[in-house]
């Protein structure tokens, strides 16, 4: 018997609670106390908002549930005690699930355009469910351009409460900015930077993935970064690039922070769990080490989002 946890598990709810943690602790903790001491507002209303989370969670679950449809096969081979579709759930019963939430989430994206008199931005959510599909389909199975897609659309989450805010303000303060000479690009750069610690962070847990799917991969003929260039090569590119996101927060603390309450939080919360997960991949060698190592990766993620935090009391105290 088919329930709503079935469901739930179909479309991974921890992380989709993570993506509605991320985009509220974006307008939350980023814009808002940066506009407020300033003296600005938000223009986009709370409700609009969470249509705005509420669209981008359905495209992230539509995502989960056409990967899993096209990705059985595979999935018996390295995980079959997760597996949902085409089990517990039918085929037929997850494409039309996976339809509704696709055509919800690009309604809900138009008439947010629409409102923003932007209407451009509404083709943001068709083309991103017209990318997850073609990954299910064609781009997992391309060497590196799957891995790249995801952590783009990752990265995107973030991004999508700017891209959504900022042109309400520019409305809103125009004479001001004019006046003044002044933008709100630096609230972009912010939440920019939390975007590409999204898009590393998870191309490194991509790959990960794609290490501990290694036997599915090969027996089906996928060109995953492991299966092309070996587990070996791939624990290395996975171990550089948390290399320079080590590299990019050192820089980023030097060149724009200072503060010792940043210079605590990377180091008891960033530079140490990297540290530990690069000491742990360099040793990882069985599937069950791999798949520890990609749930420290998410740990991580959590944590530098969570940063966020940080910033809002650093910029309410101007501790900068």
């Amino acid at each position: 018997m088919v329930t709503m946890l079935n469901y739930l598990k179909l479309v991974r709810y921890p992380n989709l609670l993570i993506v509605i943690i991320t985009q509220y602790l974006m307008r939350w903790c980023i814009i808002e106390p940066m506009l407020e001491v300033n003296g600005f507002e938000l223009q986009l209303s709370s409700f609009h908002f969470a249509l705005l989370v509420v669209a981008t969670v359905l495209i992230t679950a539509a995502g989960y549930v056409i990967n899993d449809y096209f990705d059985t096969h595979t999935d018996f081979l390295n995980r079959p005690k997760t597996v949902l579709v085409g089990t517990v759930i039918s085929r037929r019963s997850a494409i039309i699930f996976h339809s509704v939430l696709n055509v919800i989430a690009v309604l809900i994206g138009f008439y947010l355009a629409y409102k923003i008199n932007m209407v451009f931005l509404g083709f943001v959510f068709l083309i991103v469910t017209g990318l997850l599909w073609f990954y299910s389909t064609t781009y997992k199975r391309q060497f590196l351009v799957g891995n790249i897609l995801v952590a783009f659309l990752t990265a995107l989450v973030p991004l999508m409460v700017v891209l959504f805010e900022i042109p309400l303000l520019n409305e809103a303060y125009r004479e001001i900015l004019i006046k003044n000479n002044a933008n709100f690009m630096y609230i972009f750069y912010w939440v920019l930077a939390f975007s590409f610690f999204a898009f590393i962070t998870n191309l490194m847990r991509e790959i990960i993935k794609d290490i501990e799917d290694f036997e599915g991969d090969s027996a089906y003929g996928r060109n995953s970064l492991p299966v092309v260039l070996g587990v070996k090569t791939s624990k290395t590119i996975t171990i550089s690039l948390a290399v320079i996101v080590l590299a990019a927060l050192n820089y980023i603390y030097i060149k724009y922070l200072e503060d010792s309450i940043t210079i605590i939080y990377f180091s008891l919360f960033l530079y140490l769990p990297f540290l530990f997960l690069i000491a742990r991949l360099i040793y990882a060698k069985t599937k069950k080490q791999f798949r520890n190592i990609g749930n420290i990766l998410k740990i991580i993620m959590l944590l530098g989002i969570l940063y966020s935090l940080v910033v809002r009391y650093i910029v309410q105290n101007q501790v900068i």
